[in-house]
């Protein structure tokens, strides 16, 4: 395995400045070369432009046989700067040493708490990941992330660290890494809002109260304000993806959180999955089923968030194909859509305000069709500091991709 010194030092680097994953700073590791770089619109199997492929490993090596692909994210040891990919599959949690992307390890799984399901998530706080899944009785599974330093035979069958147990099945979990709270969303608890989980002590997980005025929320994303509606500053801000509407909810108060506002737009399918752009200006949003049910090419909403009282619709993004967007992240100015069988997608949104957003680049984990069908690119981890990006895959498992030098 190679080590590359440049690498670590930015990696540890990211960690000690303290930055929280939605403003990471990427840096790039000018050594390590990708098993199949971007060629003549290829990566090996897999088309693509401005994409490298730097590694793969199957859904069956993750999950076992039979598996599939779901939610991933990504963890950046603060002691040693190794990144790791956590791969969820319809079985378990799948846990990747990515310290030489050319030749990721798998280190073990961690079973799931009860049976299998299509949906399970992950999301990371204080070193230590966070499991929720549709399956029934699931609950929240925490895994101890530093025990992945030492692992001896890989790849090794885990248990969990704790098991927090006041709700049953859930769709997702949400973290505010500034506050140290967890967000259950899609529970079968309050309405299927969110369902709020003290984590600060991540081995003693502690109920902290709920939301059910709004109803089911899909997703979430769940920030500590700062953006220029000045009235919230500071205040913690929980944006929900609520099937028909985005919901604007402050959570400050655990006890007492209020809405301040919803918007919705025209030709709803499924509002599924949004994020703010890093100046928390603008909320960008995914629809999961506007494709099938309204004939289009992948859509992205854009709304103008700098009145939170009075949220707008800013635009629409239309991309190349016909494929399902499902989740989306921003880095600086770069828009990351999984785009389901047209794979990760690169988006230029630095002309936003004026209404511009240009794709600049893509590789396509699904190469056999770009259909509107619920095939391919499930999730995307965009934050690493070493530029590395995660692509799971529900045929393909895990894709480690760079944007080509």
């Amino acid at each position: 395995m190679k080590f590359n010194t440049w690498a670590f030092m930015a990696s540890a680097l990211f960690m000690l400045t303290n930055c929280s994953n939605d403003d990471t700073t990427r840096t790039s590791d000018p050594v390590t070369e990708a098993q199949f770089p971007c060629v003549n619109g290829m990566a090996g199997a897999y088309p693509c432009d401005g994409f490298d492929l730097m590694s793969h490993i199957s859904v069956e090596e993750l999950g076992g046989a039979g598996a599939e692909g779901n939610d991933s994210w990504g963890w950046t040891d603060p002691e040693t700067g190794k990144e790791y990919a956590l791969i969820g599959t319809t079985t378990s949690s799948a846990f990747v040493d990515m310290s030489d992307p050319t030749n990721p390890i798998l280190l073990g799984r961690l079973p799931t708490a009860t049976t299998n399901s299509l949906w399970r998530d992950i999301k990371v706080y204080n070193n230590h990941a966070f499991i929720v899944s549709e399956a029934a009785g699931h609950g929240m599974q925490v895994f101890d992330l530093t025990r992945l330093r030492n692992v001896e035979n890989p790849p090794q069958t885990f248990t969990a660290d704790a098991n927090y147990n006041e709700f049953g099945n859930a769709h997702n979990i949400v973290i505010n890494e500034d506050s140290g709270f967890a967000y259950i969303v899609g529970s079968n608890t309050f309405n299927g809002g969110p369902h709020f989980v003290n984590i600060q002590n991540p081995s003693n997980p502690t109920a902290a109260g709920g939301h059910a005025d709004d109803s089911y929320s899909h997703d979430a994303q769940v920030v500590t304000y700062n953006g220029p509606d000045t009235d919230y500053t500071g205040k913690e801000v929980l944006i929900g993806s609520n099937e028909n509407e985005v919901v604007i909810v402050d959570v400050t108060d655990k006890n007492a959180p209020t809405q301040i506002s919803t918007i919705d737009y025209s030709n709803i399918g499924y509002t599924h999955q949004g994020w703010f752009t890093e100046d928390m200006t603008y909320f960008i949003l995914g629809d999961e089923l506007d494709e099938i049910n309204f004939g289009s090419n992948s859509r992205t909403l854009v709304f103008d968030f700098t009145d939170l009282d009075n949220p707008t619709f800013h635009m629409e993004y239309l991309g190349p194909t016909a494929a399902i967007d499902h989740n989306v992240y921003v880095i600086d100015n770069t828009l990351y859509i999984a785009n389901y069988s047209a794979g990760i997608r690169a988006v230029d949104i630095s002309n936003i305000n004026s209404g511009i957003m240009v794709e600049t680049g893509y590789i396509d984990t699904f190469p056999t069709n770009n259909n509107t069908a619920f095939n391919g690119a499930w999730n995307i981890y965009p934050f690493f500091a070493s530029g590395n990006i995660v692509v799971s895959d529900i045929e393909g498992g895990l894709f480690i991709v760079r944007l080509t030098e």
